[in-house]
């Protein structure tokens, strides 16, 4: 079975055929860890929903649920179709190497890094343009918003200054909060 079908609800956001068949390229890609451990390795800064087995699943697609919402408003959203598809790519893959290659024990201050750096090392396998990697990479690698040290208090990511680097930003920041209490079915779909 390809690992992909994990996010078919998902995927089924992305209206471009070139990009939807990119992400799904990707994300059988990604680690195995990925698919299992919680979106907190300390359980602190995430809702119950995204801790336990699967939670970094389910923390990505409140994200990218979220990101749907607010992109189908009419008075928030004035993105083109591809950049919609572009920011549903971007926060499906976000914390695709949270724990590292190799995979490390706790969060790595620098995922996002590394997970751009997945995007391009990656960027032949997929149909994406050149254009569409970078777009994406400048929202991965800034979705840590104001988060952007590591523990010694060192400046080691950047802070989201574009449009949709911002949105992508809101979208992970929010799908965090411990007040949001989000409902999964047992396929680790979000209840309506």
């Amino acid at each position: 079975m390809d690992r992909y079908t994990v996010f078919n609800r998902e995927l089924d956001y992305i209206k471009n055929e070139r990009i939807r068949k990119s992400s799904k390229t990707l994300i059988d890609l990604l680690p195995d860890y990925f698919f299992e451990v919680p979106a907190s390795s300390t359980g602190k800064y995430h809702p119950a929903f995204a801790l336990g087995d699967g939670g970094l699943v389910r923390h990505t697609k409140a994200a990218v649920r979220i990101a749907h919402e607010l992109l189908n408003n009419k008075c928030i959203n004035n993105y083109t179709s591809d950049e919609k598809d572009l920011i549903i790519l971007s926060l499906i893959l976000h914390d695709g190497i949270k724990l590292g290659l190799p995979r490390e024990k706790y969060t790595k201050v620098e995922h996002p890094i590394l997970a751009s750096k997945f995007v391009q090392d990656n960027k032949d396998n997929t149909e994406l343009l050149d254009e569409e990697i970078k777009y994406i990479c400048e929202a991965i690698e800034s979705h840590m918003g104001e988060f952007n040290k590591d523990y010694k208090g060192n400046e080691v990511l950047p802070i989201p200054k574009s449009k949709h680097s911002r949105f992508v930003n809101m979208c992970d920041y929010l799908s965090s909060k411990k007040f949001l209490d989000i409902k999964f079915d047992e396929n680790n779909n979000i209840i309506n």
